[in-house]
Parts: C-alpha cells; sequence; structure tokens
C-alpha cells in the first residue's frame, strides 16, 4: 500500500551494550501467543537436537500487517558530488533494484554535524544585504535541484551540542537558538532554560567562574555543579544524579559583560558545571535590531572554570592548558583523532563543552567545501530511480533550522508531485543533548508552519540515534526522566500529539571499538531481544498504539567499520533478526542498508554490488540477506503481507534460544516462514508444526520452495522440493532458511 504525504498514518553517539537481566530474559523468551509442543526445551550443540517449530495460522492472530514496497527499505547520507552523481547512473540504480529494497529514506548529515542545510541553493536570506542571517528555501518550482549544501553556523563558536561539527574550532560567538524563547514559544523563558555544560574531562576542584557575556545575556542564571556517579551528559546509559548550585552561583540582575564570579568560600571538586540560563536581556546581537532573532535569548564569548584567592585574582582551571576558548583561540584538542570523542566518552579525558541549543544564523560565506558536504539534491532524487517509484521518507532541518525553510520543502515536494510517505523533523536531537520540552517547542511550531502550508503533511520523529534503552536526562521538576515521555507530555499539553504520525528513531545494537561483546557472534543471539525491548519501551513511553514506529536508519554497528565484525554471514543472520523481530513486534517501516557509495558491503551482506546479476537471470545470487527477505520470505508488489505467530523450543545450555521463526502470509496466498539457526557449531532438525487455535494441523499441498543461505557456502541451496511428509527439515550451521508453499 503506497502512503502518500498527504494521508496521515493513523494506525552515534554510540551506545553500549548493556544486557541488564531484564534484557536477557526478553531475548530469550518465546512470544505470548506461541504453543511450544515439547514438555522440557531441547538443549542444542548436537546434530541430533531437534527443535519443535510452530507456526499459529489462527486468522485472528495477526501480529502485523506490512506493505514491503514502503516497509523494507535502504537509506542514503551525506555524500560528495561524484556520489550524488554515481548515485544517479543506471548501473547503480539497477544494483540497488537488485537487491529488493522497496523505500528510500534521505538522512539529513548536515544536522548531524551542526550544520545548516541549504536544501534548496534557490532561496532568501533575512538581511538580503549582505546574505546573511536565516535562510528560507524557495518554494517556487524552478530548474531541477541537483544538489544540497550544508553550511557552518557562526553562532557556534566552541561548542559541541554532543556531536562532531562539519567544520572544527570556534566560530564568532555562542547564541542559543531563539525559536525556543517566548516570543516564538508563547509561554514563559523560564520553561525552556538554555544551559552551557563544561564537561571538565574528570574531576577538578574549583570555586570560580568566567563569562566574558555578548548580547543578548542572561539577567537570571545560576552556575551549578554535577553530583553523581556517572556522567551527567551521557543520556544513552542515563545520568545518575543532579544539579546543585554553588553557594554563591546564582545571579539575578546579570548585566552582561565580562564577568568572574565567585562561587563560594571553598573550592568544591566536580567534573561537570552548568551554566543555567531562564531570563533575557533582550538585547540585540551584532546584527541588529531589524530582526527579533537578534535580540532574544542568550549569547557568551569565553568560558572557563577556576579558582579565585582572597584578592580576587581568578586561576583558570579548565580548561587545562589555561587558554580560554575563542572567536581566536581553538578550544582545547580532544582524544579520538581527528575527529575527536563524544562528550564524556572513555575517550574524553581532555573535556568539552556542550550547549543546549545553537542559533542557526549564518551567512554566504559559510558554505562548506570539500569532503562530504553535499547532499543530493530533493529533485535528483526523486527522479534518478533511487526511490523506484515508492513513497520516500524525507527530512526537514529542525534544530538549526526555520520553521518557514521547512515549510517551504515539503510545499516544494508537493508541487513536484514527488510521493512521500512521511516527514521526518530534524535528526537525532538527542545526540546533541536537546530538552525533550524544546524539541517539542520546536516540533509544535514547525508542525503548524508546514501544515498552514501543506495540511495533509504527514509529520514524525525524532530520530533518535541507535538506542538499546531508554533515554533519561536530568529530572525535572516532576522527577521525570524519561526523554520520550516528556516529549509526548508537552505534545499533549499543548493539543499537537495529532501532529506526531509516526515515531522514527535509529538502530545500531553493537559497538565495534571497545564496546563490544567478548565473542562476537554470541551477540546475534541478543538482537531478537533488544529489538523487542525497544519497541515496547517506546509504547511504555506513552508512544500512541495508532502511532506507528519506524527505523529510518540502521546497521550492525555504528562509529567505525563494521566490515570484520561477524563476518558476511553472520551480518546477513543479524539483519534477518532485525526484520524478522521488528515487524512481528508490530514495526511499520524498517530502513536497512546505506547506498552512498555503492560498495557491496555497504548495500547488502553477500554478493556483489549488482547482487551476481539482474534478479530472474541464471547470474543473481540469492545468497544475500536482502534476497532472502525481500525475494524469498516477504512479497513486494503484491499489497499486504500479513505476519502471523511463529516459535521455536530449542535452548542452548545458556539458556538461550537458538533457532528464531518469522512466518508471513503473502498476496499470493503463499506462506513463508523464515528460519535462523544461531548455532555456529551445530545444524539442527526442526519438526514443522503449523495449526490453529482449534489445534486444526495445517500441511503444505504441492511443492515448496526451500532457499538456505549458509555460513559454509556449499551448503547454499536454492530449490523446489516436494514437503517432507513428517514435518521434518535441516537448519545448516549459522544459516537463514526460508521454506515457502501454499497450505492445504
Amino acid at each position: 500500500m503506497t502512503i502518500g504525504l498527504f494521508t496521515r498514518i493513523s494506525s552515534r553517539m554510540l551506545v553500549c551494550i548493556a544486557v541488564t537481566a531484564a534484557l536477557a530474559l526478553v531475548a530469550m523468551s518465546s512470544h505470548a501467543l506461541f504453543r511450544v509442543h515439547a514438555q522440557t526445551a531441547p538443549q542444542a550443540g548436537t546434530d541430533n537436537s531437534v527443535a519443535t517449530v510452530h507456526v499459529d495460522v489462527t486468522p485472528g492472530h495477526i501480529l502485523n500487517t506490512i506493505y514491503p514496497d514502503t516497509a523494507t527499505g535502504a537509506w542514503m547520507d551525506d555524500l560528495t558530488k561524484a556520489q550524488v552523481d554515481n548515485l544517479s547512473k543506471p548501473e547503480t540504480i539497477q544494483g540497488v533494484k537488485n537487491l529488493g529494497w522497496g523505500s528510500i529514506t534521505m538522512r539529513n548529515n548536515s544536522e548531524l554535524r551542526l550544520a545548516a542545510w541549504h536544501w534548496n541553493p534557490n532561496g532568501t536570506w533575512s538581511d538580503a544585504a549582505t546574505k546573511s542571517g536565516y535562510f528560507t528555501g524557495s518554494a517556487d518550482l524552478g530548474e531541477p535541484i541537483h544538489y544540497g549544501y550544508s553550511y557552518s553556523l557562526p553562532h557556534r563558536d566552541f561548542m559541541t551540542s554532543g556531536d562532531e561539527p562539519l567544520v572544527e574550532g570556534p566560530q564568532s560567538y555562542w547564541k542559543s537558538n531563539p525559536y525556543l524563547t517566548s516570543h516564538f514559544t508563547g509561554e514563559s523563558d523560564a520553561l525552556h532554560p538554555q544551559w552551557v555544560v563544561i564537561d571538565m574531562g574528570t574531576a577538578r576542584a574549583v570555586d570560580a567562574i568566567h563569562i566574558q557575556w555578548v548580547n543578548p545575556y542572561a539577567v537570571t542564571y545560576v552556575v551549578q555543579y554535577w553530583i553523581g556517579d556517572n556522567n551527567a551528559l551521557d543520556w544513552d546509559m542515563g545520568p545518575n544524579g543532579a544539579w546543585k548550585a554553588f553557594p554563591s552561583g546564582t545571579v539575578t540582575n546579570g548585566k552582561g559583560g565580562d564577568v568572574h564570579l565567585k562561587l563560594g568560600d571553598n573550592p568544591i571538586t566536580a567534573r561537570f558545571l552548568r551554566v543555567l540560563m531562564s531570563k533575557s536581556s533582550g538585547t540585540c546581537d551584532t546584527h541588529g535590531a531589524g530582526d527579533i532573532r537578534n535580540c532574544v535569548g542568550y549569547a557568551l564569548q569565553t568560558l572557563s572554570a577556576g579558582t579565585m584567592d582572597a584578592s580576587g585574582t581568578y586561576s583558570i582551571v579548565y580548561p587545562a592548558n589555561g587558554v580560554e576558548p575563542g572567536p581566536s583561540k581553538p578550544r582545547e584538542r580532544r582524544h579520538g583523532g581527528g575527529g575527536g570523542a563524544f562528550p564524556g566518552s572513555a575517550e574524553d579525558t581532555a573535556g568539552s563543552f556542550c550547549a543546549s541549543s545553537i542559533d542557526p544564523w549564518h551567512e554566504a560565506d559559510n558554505l562548506i567545501t570539500g569532503g562530504h558536504d553535499e547532499y543530493n539534491g530533493m529533485d535528483n532524487f526523486f527522479t534518478s530511480g533511487l526511490t523506484m517509484g515508492h513513497p520516500a521518507l524525507v527530512p526537514v532541518t529542525v534544530i538549526y533550522g526555520t520553521p518557514h525553510d521547512a515549510a517551504n520543502e515539503v510545499a516544494y515536494i508537493h508541487k513536484r508531485g514527488y510521493p512521500v510517505v512521511g516527514i521526518e523533523m530534524g535528526e537525532e536531537c538527542d545526540g546533541k543533548h536537546t530538552m525533550p520540552e524544546d524539541y517539542a517547542a520546536l516540533y509544535c511550531q514547525w508542525a503548524d508552519a508546514i501544515h498552514k502550508l501543506t495540511p495533509d503533511a504527514t509529520l514524525g520523529g525524532p530520530v533518535f540515534e541507535g538506542v538499546d534503552k531508554d533515554i533519561t536526562l536530568w529530572a525535572d521538576d516532576q522527577g521525570r526522566t524519561s526523554w520520550m515521555a516528556r516529549f509526548i507530555d508537552y505534545l499533549k499539553a499543548h493539543g499537537h500529539l495529532q501532529d506526531l504520525s509516526f515515531m522514527s528513531f535509529e538502530h545500531y545494537p553493537f559497538m565495534v571499538n571497545g564496546g563490544s561483546p567478548p565473542d562476537e557472534w554470541d551477540t546475534l543471539y541478543i538482537e531478537p531481544g533488544i529489538m523487542k525491548h525497544v519497541l515496547l519501551m517506546w509504547r511504555e513511553d506513552g508512544v500512541p498504539q495508532d502511532v506507528p514506529l519506524i527505523i529510518s536508519e540502521s546497521g550492525i554497528t555504528a562509529g567505525g567499520s563494521s566490515k570484520g565484525y561477524l563476518g558476511v554471514t553472520g551480518r546477513a543472520l543479524w539483519e534477518s533478526d532485525a526484520f524478522g523481530t521488528f515487524f512481528a513486534g508490530g514495526g511499520k517501516a524498517f530502513y536497512r542498508p546505506a547506498i552512498n557509495n555503492g560498495a557491496s558491503d555497504r548495500w547488502n551482506y553477500g554478493g556483489g554490488a549488482n547482487g551476481g546479476g539482474a534478479y530472474g537471470t541464471p547470474q543473481y545470487t540469492p545468497f544475500t540477506s536482502a534476497h532472502m527477505i525481500n525475494f524469498e520470505w516477504l512479497q513486494h508488489g503484491g499489497g499486504a503481507n500479513q505476519i502471523f505467530p511463529a516459535s521455536a523450543d530449542l535452548k542452548d545450555a545458556a539458556g538461550r534460544t537458538v533457532i528464531t521463526s518469522y512466518a508471513v502470509h503473502r498476496p499470493d496466498g503463499n506462506w513463508s516462514l523464515m528460519l535462523i539457526n544461531h548455532d555456529l557449531h551445530a545444524g539442527h532438525q526442526i519438526h514443522l508444526v503449523i495449526d490453529d487455535a482449534s489445534h486444526v494441523e495445517h500441511s503444505f499441498k504441492g511443492a515448496v520452495a526451500l532457499v538456505q543461505y549458509c555460513n559454509t557456502p556449499s551448503e547454499n541451496k536454492n530449490t523446489t522440493m516436494t514437503p517432507a511428509p513428517d514435518g521434518m527439515y535441516t537448519l545448516p550451521v549459522g544459516s537463514i532458511t526460508v521454506i515457502r508453499g501454499k497450505l492445504r
């Protein structure tokens, strides 16, 4: 089923795998609807271990209904111009088609990396005379847009906001996002306090702070320190602690300027300091009073933590090199190579500065050139063939954009008549430490602006980073720490929950650099539990049941090369499990492989860049996870695929589920069962039992297709056979098997 843009849906920072006891139990448990036939689950480890695989075909027991043309897809991220051009080549398009992915999602790496995105090079500047300010792409139809571009943010200065910027080093000064002030939110600035956090890398004794304010400055602010047993900025793992004001850290009548503030009589040792700002001077910045956005929020030039002696002499404690960051002085370099480490990460012993938001003001001279800074232009994206004629998922900038620019982008797509499954609002707000109330306030403004021009646009987000547990942050005044729950509550309170037409997030379950479990292959047993937990987690946070869940970007790892992780077959097993568990858990759409480079290892797990040849020709190889999912298990182009309960009872000595199973009733009438044997040491026989709630057993009629993709290539199989009369089939070592046929 095609979901158009104008029909609402009704129905990095890297995350270390912390497998809690609860998550392990989820990973090992069977679905509540499954009926296991064995009294005692057999143990894996020998070729003689027999598992009962049960498929429940009761019509009323459908777990989910999906439409593969829009439910399975690929994603496209930052590009060079050469890559944009390469993606438009017929052979590249054919290679994507051969892998069978339906829809595609365009990612927004500009916003991910602290930059402004010009989706349309043609548009207007708020200050036309100087070509600076706030850029709004034109919604008028003209020459097709072939490229998009990134622009650095001068008002970022030395702040990171959690992600590494496309352009390193300080800019002009830091200023908060004007769209988070009362002029735009319609509520008190005290409800959206802005902050800067100093992560000193290690605990240091401080009793003073130096802030060089510029306009607009904070009239009311408080300097705090973090009391807790872990990282204040690690929202993925959940900071356990609280902010506490320094004894003399509260200012209620700030005058701006160069401030050396004594924070108390005695130094306090802490790693994290926060300057929390709640009332602005309203004085205009260097760009003048002609635009209200220049005159709201907070701005500062220099920041450091230190000590002050009895004579009032200030000594810098952090930055440790004694050099305060600013326009002409780079912030202290962080460990981790060219890109630096994420704030608060294990490698980040040098520390960093992190801000709650950044003013999206920029100018024409801030165009970023060289490297992965261009983007597939909107028209080129839709007309090149990459979308396969299916609706695509398209982003708008929110965190570093403007509502009018986003509204024009959606209107432009509408005027062109391009099919869109939905509009993703922003990019990885959690990775930029955007407060849930702040993102929600922006979401409401953007939704109003977009729906003013395009009333039926389908909007969603918040596009979380790859997570395996709830994103929790500093408690609010009600003690709430769940990011998603607070975001949902804000939308409800402001009458905008109906504007959340889907909830999207990214899925990267495993780390490569220092965070993966000791035995990589063992991580394959964990994936189904991780996925089930994540899907349940969002519902527990308050995402309504009729709001679909979408994984808009994913991979087995993030933040480093995953080529060697698990090997080709292991990655294929992970991908098949991820898709199967996601759809069995009620997920709407899953975008998995990156197609940026045309490199085969980015497209699929196994086979050449073109899948070994065109699908349907002798040269095409079916031994890829993409083929197994898209051509053997699911049916594209036919309409509704119904997911039914399936389970297997084989456990290994550690109590782990050895075989996972996923059943689908396809539009062509075939029942298709995907079975994954995680055991790298033994093949296993299964006894396939297909019945319904009335305990009426069903069997295949006529021939069945049997396709097996194995860790040992010589055991790969793609054949048609007579159904086993006793229901017995063999799953090779480390393999994906699809059994497909019609039932009597």
